[in-house]
């Protein structure tokens, strides 16, 4: 008798890169043969398409696009990539290097269903296919006795863009930042608005509530100790909403320990409330804490709040020490300078260019000076848009929310 050899048959691929060229983003060679062996694939951007339109595309779970500044002249043909696998039920995930905030906005806007910067964190990209591959539902662990274990639904089925707004010292005017541009989003459209939510992370002087005129509720502080319990509607009770419109988890009604919540219990929050929201808009507490990492990993924009005065060029540079000394992102974030010179002052531009060139980083967005009224407004609970429609400082942020916005408003307007 003859003995035959036994032939194993080799492994179904699961996901693709697709990349003007993979061998660019050597780190995410890395981690996808860390995470899948070689149960993976190249595409170039031109082969993705028919690719997607072949038998062999059937056994994909998800594709990983990888790109860069160069490639954002061909943002009308990654849409149409990220369009052909969201049809075929695949899911995306995004790794951006030097990607304007718009460009990856609208992406992010076309399907991308996780986003994670470049050069890749530690372990992020794991932790990005666990997320796009676990369904967001869990078993109930106390089923009745007698009947099947029931599922909990702890996702609302959107995928949120989530925007921190940090102030690099105090009295920077983050907060008013976070909450105006929170606002401006949730009224930016009379008919089918976004759904906009404000989470007040700044658990000890966190002052949404004040700005809005919004009572504190006690289950905030029973929601952020018992993460692991939350579900929608725990999440959903725990906020509080403004004129119908501007949902807010407001900082709690005592002052706690920043150290109360860890970095689980901030991704378990944030990532809820992207299942419910298209924006999120986080205010975030000056001070640096464990899990400032987890926002900062899981921002689509991350807003770095100064001024032009020293303080802010001295914190700047003790952040971006810090982060850099830990291989973290530093570059994700986009500086928002406040109270900017304006257009009479003749040395404005060049006082500004000598700030941004000392410090090794880019202001992207420059707000005016609102002046007092601000202030004043802020103490009346209204967001400007209600109370200061005509000022400066409200215009701009509305123009910012607008261009945050622009692509999901001129699809709606072509739906």
């Amino acid at each position: 008798m003859s003995s035959a050899v036994l032939q194993h048959e080799p492994q179904p691929i699961v996901a693709c890169t697709v990349s003007r060229d993979v061998q660019i983003f050597d780190l995410l060679i890395e981690d996808m043969e860390a995470a899948l062996g070689e149960q993976w694939g190249d595409l170039s951007f031109d082969d993705a398409i028919p690719f997607l339109a072949q038998p062999d595309a059937a056994s994909l779970k998800f594709l990983t696009i990888a790109m860069d500044h160069e490639d954002e002249d061909r943002l009308a043909l990654i849409s149409q990539i990220i369009a052909g696998a969201k049809a075929q039920g695949i899911k995306v995930i995004l790794i951006t290097e030097d990607v304007s905030p718009a460009a990856l906005h609208n992406l992010l806007r076309e399907g991308g269903d996780e986003f994670v910067p470049y050069p890749l964190p530690e372990s992020e990209l794991a932790r990005a296919i666990e997320r796009v591959l676990t369904p967001k539902e869990v078993m109930d662990v106390d089923p009745v006795e007698g009947e099947a274990p029931r599922k909990k639904k702890i996702g609302g089925g959107k995928n949120g863009v989530i925007m921190p707004v940090h102030g690099l010292s105090g009295g920077i005017g983050a907060t008013t930042m976070a909450v105006n541009l929170a606002w401006e989003l949730a009224t930016l459209e009379k008919v089918d608005a976004p759904k906009v939510c404000l989470l007040d992370f700044d658990f000890q002087f966190g002052t949404t509530a004040t700005y809005l005129d919004l009572p504190r509720r006690e289950t905030v502080v029973e929601l952020l100790t018992d993460t692991e319990s939350m579900d929608s509607e725990s999440f959903m009770q725990a906020m509080t909403t403004y004129e119908d419109t501007l949902h807010v988890l407001t900082a709690p009604f005592d002052m706690i320990p920043l150290d109360l919540v860890g970095p689980d219990d901030i991704q378990r929050i944030m990532d809820l409330a992207a299942s419910h929201f298209d924006y999120v808009v986080i205010d975030m507490p000056s001070t640096m804490v464990e899990w400032s990492q987890t926002v900062l990993d899981a921002a689509h924009v991350y807003f770095g709040m100064i001024e032009l005065d020293m303080r802010s060029a001295q914190n700047t540079l003790r952040l971006k020490r810090a982060l850099q000394a830990e291989d973290l992102p530093f570059e994700k974030i986009r500086f928002v300078l406040n109270r900017a010179p304006g257009f009479t002052d003749l040395n404005g531009k060049s006082r500004v260019k000598r700030l941004a060139d000392s410090l090794g980083i880019s202001i992207e967005v420059l707000m005016p000076d609102g002046g007092k009224p601000v202030a004043q407004n802020a103490d009346h609970g209204l967001p400007l848009g209600a109370g200061l429609p005509k000022n400066a400082l409200r215009k701009e942020i509305a123009k910012l929310a607008k261009s945050v916005h622009e692509v999901g408003a001129a699809e709606a307007v072509e739906g």
